[in-house]
């Protein structure tokens, strides 16, 4: 389902005054709101095939119908998407759930939506139909060299599928672990993991990165041989320049002050990228913000001063996606939702004084420093985030439109009631 631009903008004339008379509060408060709103123009979120139908629980999957059921009727979802907010230009696939057939045919497809193919994802955290070795007891780092050389081979045929869409990076994501002590040598874990990413590594183009994911617990629950951004971190500093950690917020232990390591790994040079979603329990991947949107805000308030303490470029030197998973939303609606809060914890960090911060810093002024923070996340800049998606060609009110175009009915109308996202 395509979005016909005059839809967009006859819905943005009917709320056009509105939003005007918020915009012109927001702009009287936030000094350099003109800034912020070119900023949040050029600021990408990619979108993950697998977010795009109905995720679940080990004990339930409750499908809302009209689910993308192939790699093109993912990218059309996301293209919609796109539309809608003009922040969603990326898509990122896991493969073998993505594999495409023509992937010329595919490129222009997405070309057609606006959209780029982001990281590419590998999966050896199941097993696929016909698969000579099982993963049950791990996978780059298991015992076992055949089945350790089935991943790595999976891994490098994931980069070569995503050369071919144009993609520059790898997202390796790791459930090997063990359950119960005396389960696994850790030492032995270790090598045999790096020993796997090394050859992995050495397969990378020149232009590409690859991201390491950390995770603390899940699958496995005793141990994980990637499971905190240390250990990552230790991975990719053997790599080479070319390998970064990954931050999905919701693979930490709990209380983590994941804004703090965010700010070592940039300072290190060693962050790659993010999974954006939110959590209260562990890996809930749910709405980014909807829990912790302070949170959310202080994490892009690091990013922020350290991008611009290194000189990187927001938009396009550190990879930023959502990883999420909805049993009880329209996942449409709720990534959605998700850009909305992301976009708006950026606009919220770009807005703190950093030079009053810093002398309050300078001065042990605690107080001071908790008012400057607190009053940027209490200023409601949810009018420039608008603003922008106005500039971009987007809709002021994204969910809105989606709901008064009745686009989830006429997805399956389309593509049926049980219709259920490949992958899931």
């Amino acid at each position: 389902m395509q979005l016909e631009k005059y839809k967009i903008q006859s819905h943005n004339e009917d709320v056009l005054a509105g939003h005007q008379r918020k915009l012109a509060f927001t702009l009287s408060e936030v000094e350099n709101a003109e800034s912020i709103i070119q900023k949040l123009v050029d600021f990408q979120i990619a979108i993950p095939s697998w977010a795009l139908g109905t995720g679940g629980t080990r004990f339930g999957r409750f499908s809302g119908g009209g689910e993308p059921r192939s790699l093109e009727e993912k990218i059309e979802d996301v293209g919609l998407l796109h539309s809608l907010n003009q922040a969603s230009g990326a898509i990122s696939l896991h493969i073998p759930w993505d594999i495409p057939q023509n992937p010329q045919a595919i490129k222009v497809l997405a070309a057609q939506h606006g959209l780029k193919f982001d990281a590419v994802n590998s999966n050896t955290f199941q097993d696929q139909p016909n698969q000579a070795h099982s993963y049950k007891f791990g996978s780059l780092q298991n015992v076992n060299k055949a089945i350790r050389k089935q991943a790595i081979e999976h891994n490098i045929e994931v980069i070569k599928q995503g050369i071919e869409l144009g993609s520059e990076s790898l997202t390796v994501w790791l459930s090997d672990g063990s359950c119960f002590p005396g389960q696994l040598n850790f030492r032995k874990a270790y090598q045999n993991t790096l020993e796997s990413l090394e050859e992995i590594y050495a397969a990378l183009p020149d232009n590409w990165k690859l991201f390491l994911e950390y995770k603390c617990a899940e699958p496995n629950f005793y141990s994980t041989t990637v499971g905190d951004w240390g250990q990552s971190y230790s991975y990719v500093k053997k790599l080479g320049d070319k390998a970064f950690t990954l931050v999905d917020l919701g693979h930490h232990l709990p209380n983590a002050n994941i804004e703090q390591i965010v700010s070592l790994l940039l300072m290190e040079g060693k962050l790659g990228g993010f999974h954006f979603n939110d959590s209260k329990y562990g890996d809930d991947d749910l709405t980014a913000g909807a829990l912790k949107p302070y949170q959310l805000f202080l994490i892009f308030n690091e990013l922020v001063e350290g991008m611009d303490a290194r000189g990187m470029n927001h938009a396009t030197d550190l990879g930023w996606m959502i990883d999420a998973s909805h049993n009880v939303k329209d996942p449409l609606e709720d990534l959605l939702q998700s850009v909305e809060a992301i976009m708006t914890a950026y606009a919220q960090a770009l807005s703190v004084d950093k030079k009053a911060l810093e002398i309050a810093q300078e001065e042990n002024d605690v107080v001071r420093c908790q008012e400057i923070l607190q009053n940027a996340f209490r200023t409601d800049v949810r009018a420039l985030v608008a603003e922008a998606r106005l500039r971009a060609g987007g809709a002021l009110n994204p969910i809105a439109l989606y709901r008064n175009l009745k686009v989830r009915e006429n997805l399956i109308q389309e593509r049926g009631l049980k219709a259920v996202s490949t992958g899931l």
